[in-house]
């Protein structure tokens, strides 16, 4: 990305009152990034939900002179980064309505080499039982190589990116400030390891701290990232609770571990599952037979459907389409294969009949 278009695009993720959803919807209206600042404020006023207060710091000269001063960091640095309209970005990011508009990213991180994401996150306060489990998960699911996603925190979270390590799997640790520094401090032993293996990943400029806000954001990219997020051990109240209702929202799958109901940290999975916001998970075949990984190899897959079941020309289509991208909404595979809505809904009920999709909550829909 030229210098031009990146300072554009520093300007808009600083800008104060415009978060990612605004950011986007700016970008689509003006049909790129670097067009935001040629337009005139009464052209922009009228784009729902841009109101003077957004307007002012948008074109604020110290958020301009902030730009700058973070565009010459990354240059000197040779900050890698990834931006929500190229094709590097994370693929389960881009559903997300208000993931990051960009991405900076430590290590050997290549998020087209593998689609199995698995987010594990939980307390601190890990006790014996999580860690033997966490371990043990870990372990019996490096045959299906896996890319095991936490926030590097305490407890579970570097528990997982140890022993993703361990077993010779790529693992990201999602931070919640910028790369000036590490948090917590502890944790800088691992930096070499964790670069080695997969790497870093944080939306926030280099020199900002770990806010308590922050830790709230990291945790939308946690949950968005993967197919799955996986809950080991959480009170009653936490933040992995939060990344699992945000997982939730993007219409993920979630699981957690059970525990007695008198332990402490058991009681946010327990009360996960038994509200039914979460899969009870007591093995690495739970997430296998959830996630299809048991299934054939993908060409078999495919091979085996156009050989047993017969695909008409528009149903063919929508299924080597979500075959690539997984699950998807009603309205992007409509849009994406060039199919009116009107018409798609009967053709995704006749696919469903025919057992090669399934549907699910908030108007998604899967090949079985």
């Amino acid at each position: 990305m030229k210098d031009e278009k990146l300072l554009a695009v520093l300007r808009l993720q600083k800008s104060k009152a415009i978060g990612d959803i605004l950011a986007k919807k700016l970008i689509a209206t003006t049909g790129d990034v670097e067009n935001i600042f040629t337009q005139k404020a009464s052209t922009l006023e009228k784009i729902n939900g841009i109101g003077s207060h957004a307007l002012k710091h948008l074109f604020d000269k110290e958020n301009l002179e902030k730009a700058q001063n973070e565009l010459k960091y990354i240059r000197d640095n040779n900050i890698s980064y990834t931006y929500f309209l190229e094709d590097d970005y994370p693929q389960n990011l881009i559903n997300c309505i208000d993931s990051p508009i960009l991405l900076f990213k430590d290590g050997n991180i290549d998020f087209s080499n593998n689609s199995k994401f698995i987010s594990i996150v939980g307390t601190r306060n890990m006790s014996s039982y999580g860690s033997q489990f966490c371990n043990q998960l870990i372990k019996d699911l490096k045959q299906y190589n896996p890319i095991i996603v936490s926030g590097f925190a305490y407890g579970v979270d570097i528990c997982a990116h140890k022993a993703a390590i361990e077993n010779n799997l790529q693992t990201i640790a999602v931070l919640a400030h910028g790369f000036e520094q590490i948090y917590p401090k502890v944790h800088k032993k691992y930096i070499h390891q964790v670069n080695e293996n997969g790497g870093f990943l944080t939306e926030f400029w280099s020199e900002e701290q770990p806010l308590r806000e922050n830790f709230l954001r990291r945790n939308r990219i946690v949950a968005g990232i993967s197919k799955a997020t996986i809950i080991i051990e959480s009170a009653e109240k936490g933040g992995s609770l939060v990344t699992a209702d945000i997982a939730n929202s993007y219409n993920r799958d979630i699981f957690a571990l059970p525990g007695r109901a008198t332990d402490v940290y058991s009681k946010g999975c327990n009360n996960l599952i038994k509200n039914n916001k979460a899969t009870l998970l007591t093995s690495a075949d739970d997430v296998v037979k959830m996630l299809n990984w048991d299934l054939n190899s993908t060409e078999t897959k495919i091979i085996q459907k156009q050989l047993f079941i017969e695909l008409n020309e528009n149903e063919q289509k929508i299924y080597d389409f979500l075959f690539e991208k997984g699950q998807q909404l009603l309205d992007v595979i409509a849009l994406e294969c060039n199919i009116p809505i009107f018409q798609l809904s009967s053709i995704l009920l006749q696919m469903e009949l025919k057992g090669v999709l399934k549907p699910l909550p908030g108007k998604m829909f899967e090949i079985i």
